[in-house]
Parts: C-alpha cells; sequence; structure tokens
C-alpha cells in the first residue's frame, strides 16, 4: 500500500453507488489516472467541489502496491484547489463548450494511463488559464490547443511548405491525409484550395503569434475552424463528441474541392 501526490486536471467524473465519483485526472507525473473519491457527492464533502472538470488540483492518492495504476483503482483521499479554472470557463456558453472540447482531446491523446505526458498536461493548464481569463476568443484558443496538441503527439501539420516534398511555401492546397499544406506537384485527391488567410492564421496560431491570430477577420476563423476539426478528425479516426457543441455560427468553407 502506498501514497502518491500530484497536481492534475480534472477531465470528467462519473457517479459511483451513492455517495462516490469516478474521477479521471491528466496529471503532470503520471498521465491519464482515474481514482475514486469517496463521499464527494454528499452535501458535507469537504472537497467534492474541488474535484470538478476544468479544476487545477493537488491531490493525493492512496493505492494497493507499488503502482499508482494498477488491477484496482486507487483511491484520491486529498484534494487542495491549485487554480479553479471552471469558475471563469463555465459562466460563459463559449468558453464551456471550448473547454469541454479541450478536455475530450487531452483524455483521447492520453489513452493509457499511468503514462506520463508532460508536454500534453502543461498545454491543458495554459490553455484552460488562457480561456479562464478571456485573453483571447474561445474558438481561437480552442483551435490552437487542438493544433498544439496534434504537434506534441506528432502529427503537426504544415500550413506553408510542402507536407510530402518540403517546397517552399506558400502552397495552394491542403490535404489532412497528406499532412497539410501540399504543392502542385504533391496534390492528392480530396486536396482542397484553402485561402491564403486561413492558412496564415492556423500558421498563427500553431506558433502563438496571437497579435495576427486576434486580427483575423470572422470568416477566416471559421474556414480555419473546419480544417483543424477534419484534420484532427483524420488523426484521430473518429471526431470529438464536444465539437459538435461549440458555439460557432453557420458558414459555407471557402476551400473547394479540386
Amino acid at each position: 500500500m502506498s501514497l502518491f501526490r500530484d497536481d492534475g486536471v480534472v477531465l470528467r467524473t462519473q457517479k459511483l453507488g451513492e455517495a462516490d465519483r469516478i474521477i479521471t485526472l491528466l496529471t503532470r507525473g503520471h498521465g491519464r489516472v482515474r481514482a475514486v473519491a469517496r463521499g464527494v457527492r454528499r452535501t458535507k464533502s469537504k472537497f467534492g467541489a474541488r474535484l470538478e472538470p476544468f479544476s487545477h488540483v493537488d491531490v493525493q492518492f492512496f493505492a494497493r502496491g507499488s503502482e499508482l495504476v494498477g488491477r484496482g483503482l486507487p483511491l484520491c483521499t486529498q484534494s487542495e484547489t491549485i487554480a479553479p479554472y471552471g469558475g471563469g470557463i463555465v459562466a460563459d456558453y463559449a468558453r464551456y463548450t471550448a473547454g469541454t472540447a479541450m478536455l475530450e482531446t487531452a483524455e483521447r491523446f492520453t489513452d493509457h494511463e499511468g503514462e506520463p505526458a508532460v508536454q500534453q498536461y502543461l498545454l491543458l493548464v495554459g490553455g484552460l488559464r488562457t480561456l479562464a481569463r478571456g485573453e483571447h476568443e474561445p474558438h481561437l484558443v480552442l483551435d490552437a490547443f487542438l493544433l498544439r496538441s496534434l504537434a506534441v503527439n506528432g502529427y503537426a501539420p504544415s500550413f506553408s511548405a510542402c507536407a510530402k516534398c518540403g517546397m517552399a511555401g506558400p502552397n495552394r492546397f491542403f490535404s489532412v491525409s497528406a499532412g497539410g499544406s501540399v504543392c502542385v506537384d504533391c496534390r492528392v485527391p480530396g486536396s482542397v484550395v484553402p485561402s491564403a488567410q486561413a492558412l496564415e492564421l492556423l500558421g498563427a496560431l500553431l506558433t502563438g503569434d496571437w497579435a495576427t491570430a486576434d486580427a483575423c477577420e470572422s470568416r477566416y476563423v471559421r474556414e480555419g475552424s473546419g480544417l483543424v476539426s477534419a484534420y484532427l478528425h483524420w488523426h484521430l479516426e473518429r471526431g470529438l463528441r464536444s465539437l459538435r457543441y461549440v458555439e460557432k455560427q453557420p458558414y459555407k468553407t471557402a476551400a473547394t474541392e479540386t
């Protein structure tokens, strides 16, 4: 029997019995962890409110063995709040839906419990902090998080140089299956022709050029979001359930099939 301490972000919760919950967290040192929090649904629970989605917490676990992730679920015995990001997110629908998509993305990219994913963890903490503070539009924060999550997991798209031959950009065509922008010689069936402004926006979001991203027109933001969603869907092999609820205005993409 061992005690473990780590800090993490609560990704989701599930009811267990009459008063307990199963808490899924993305932790700094142990990656994705599921743990049982006993009695947290009771009104007199001392730390139940700290273990809600979006919360950044310092948690103590009790496990039956020398490893935190084993045959059985560990117990969450203590929790201290590091940053209550949920307060700045759940009160605004656009932030809430974007934040929910970020939590689901983080969980999908850490499908093996107990394996550290420090870059994904730090990316999620930074993304939720930015979202909670309202520093940028929620759609931009979400797309930046999705692009960087793809990058840290080995699926970084190219928005300028050809993803296949490396020909310097800008290149006219874009293919999710080929890895991003492609030149005329490397284009594949299903390639699209997005606007130069949308590709510039996505490149800015990937590199953290917020001055360029914040100044982009809404039609190019929406077009870019469509490309990000398609690219993410391709690499995850199925879409995110939460993306359908992200608050977006109806639009027609400027990309055209070739």
